[in-house]
Formats: C-alpha cells, structure tokens, sequence
C-alpha cells in the first residue's frame, strides 16, 4: 500500500509539473541547444540545427512520463531566425502534443564589445487527451465511472515570448511562458487555467587561459509558476574540448546537473552526470537523472538521449548571430 501511495503522488507531481501544456523542462537545452529554452535563441550560429531529443524518466514504473521532441531552427537573412518544436509527452493515461513556431531577431548592441540583444516569440499549439483505453475495474475501484464514457481532450493555443541578452561568453535570457489563460470548457475539477510561467537561464563560456581548445561554462536556470508561485533552479556546469580544426569545430563535452525546489536547496529533485560529442556536423549526447527523493528505491532514474546534426552552413554578415560556444 505505502509503495502505491507514493507512486500516485509522485505520478500526480509529474502531472503538475510536465503536462500544463507545455513542454516539460528536464536537461534538453544542456545538450548545446539553447532553443529549447527560448525562442530568442534561433537563427544563431551558422547552420540550420536539428536536434531530436528522447527521454524516459523513473525508468522501472508503470506509467512514468515519457517525452520525445523534435527541435529545428536556422536563421533567415542576417539578422533573424526561425525554429520549430514538435513534442509527444505521455504520462499515465494522459497525453499531450504540440508544436512551437517561433521567430527571433537579432541586433547589435555594440559592435567592439561584442553585445547583443535578441527578441523572440513562439506561436504554440496543444492537444490535451485523457486516455481512458486502459481504464478497467478493480479491486480499488470496482465500477467505473458512468460519465466517462470516450476519451477527453482539448486543444489550446498559446505565446511564449522572451528576451536575450549577450556580452562575449556571458548571456542572460528571460522568457515568459503561456502567456494566455488556458480553456478550461471541457474540463471540470481543480485544474489550473493559468499557465503563466517565467523562466531565467543564466551563463559564462569562459576560455581556458592554459589551453584555447577548451571551454568551461557554469549556467543557472530558474522557472516559477504564476499560479502558486512554485519555483525550482538548476544548477549547472559543463567542460568542452575541441578537437578538429577551426573549420570542422568537433568537440566533446561532459557536465553535471542539480536541480532542487527553491524553498529546498539542500534537497535535490534530481542529480546527474551528461555527455556529448559533436563529429563531422553530426551530434550525440546522452544525460543521466538519478531520483534523490522517495522515488529512489521504486525506479533506476532518468534517461535521456540527444541526435542531431548540423548542416547548410551559412556565414552571416553580422555577429549578432554568432553563437557563444565557437562553432
């Protein structure tokens, strides 16, 4: 009974947490892809980035939420860039899929100290399904509700838009999130409609003064929700090592990853290790969670893999899309 009381509480927090159509935010964007945080960041760099992102989380429970992602972008004229998200996020008997459609412009601050300022928006649509296929009576619940006779799903359209700003290696961005109060019509209960959320992501790229084929980069990445005002951080640090010529750019990265509830810094939600590699354009990271609460006994963590590959490279004619990681 006790193991059957935690595993519907943590299922109804991973349910708070990554199904209010949006996104759920584990350590995508740790894996060189910025976009997954902030529109603001699509068109920088010089080529047109895919990115495909698979990830299983408390791996050992039935029913744990499982998320695959789809992330391009490129950009278009000089200045600005597009992108796009496609997501399928399953948790339970609930799933939810969308897509992003974001817009980013870029412009020059100060040209000699190399400061930049970009704009971003993402048009985002979502399909909310509760799946009742695998509803059947049991000893808990011998009949099933009457009421629920096909399954209940909504589709909503929403804003994300932010806001980026970059000093050499140093770049802060802040991004509002869902900015539209969402459509409750088919739902009844204690869902919440406003699904505003602010997100901060912090960081340094900073040169290795012994070795310029090596970069370390310390990030912080802050989110809080407008409806109860609850906030989580995440606490970063990554080592890059190129290794091919200034025109190939391969490289390799490991990192580490602690995040924690803002009002429990001494009591990580999850902790873990991360690696990449990028080769000839081609990209793969692969990243570890392990579970540090009272999920830890009941499952092996969390697992996540990243695939992409870079390719019709296009130098712009202004550095405002140069990328803070050399490419």
């Amino acid at each position: 009974m006790k193991k059957y009381i935690l595993y519907t509480l943590f299922l109804v927090m991973a349910y708070g947490y990554g199904q209010e159509l949006h996104l759920p935010v584990f350590t995508q964007y740790l894996a060189d892809n910025n976009f997954v945080i902030s529109p603001t960041y699509a068109g920088i760099g010089d080529n047109f980035r895919i990115r495909a992102n698979g990830l299983t989380q408390w791996v050992g429970i039935k029913g744990a939420p499982d998320n695959q992602s789809l992330y391009a972008d490129f950009r278009i004229a000089d200045q600005s860039g597009v992108g796009l998200t496609l997501y399928n996020d399953k948790n339970g008997n609930t799933r939810q899929k969308g897509a992003k459609f974001s817009f980013a412009h870029h412009l020059t601050l100060d040209y000699y100290s190399k400061q930049y300022l970009s704009f971003g928006i993402s048009y985002n649509i979502n399909s909310f399904r509760i799946d009742i296929e695998n509803f059947q009576p049991n000893y808990d619940n011998p009949v099933i509700d009457p009421y629920v006779t096909d399954d209940r799903a909504t589709n909503n359209n929403n804003f994300d838009a932010g806001v980026l700003y970059r000093n050499k290696g140093f770049y802060f961005s802040f991004n509002a999130n869902n900015i539209l109060t969402k459509d409750l019509e088919d739902f009844i209960g204690a869902e919440p409609n406003l699904l505003l959320n602010y997100q901060i992501y912090s960081g340094l790229v900073i040169p290795s003064k012994n070795n310029k084929n090596i970069e370390f980069e310390p990030s912080v990445y802050y989110q809080m929700f407008s409806s109860d005002k609850r906030s989580s951080t995440d606490i970063n640090f990554k080592y890059r090592q190129f290794t091919g010529t200034n025109d190939s750019n391969d490289y390799f990265w490991a990192g580490l990853s602690y995040r924690f509830l803002n009002d429990q810094f001494l009591k990580p939600l999850n902790i873990g290790p991360m690696a990449g590699i990028m080769k000839s354009k081609f990209y793969f990271a692969y990243s570890y969670q392990v579970t540090t609460n009272a999920m830890a006994g009941y499952n092996s963590g969390t697992h996540m893999i990243t695939i992409g590959i870079d390719f019709l490279q296009g130098v712009s004619n202004c550095p405002c899309t140069e990328g803070a990681v050399r490419r």
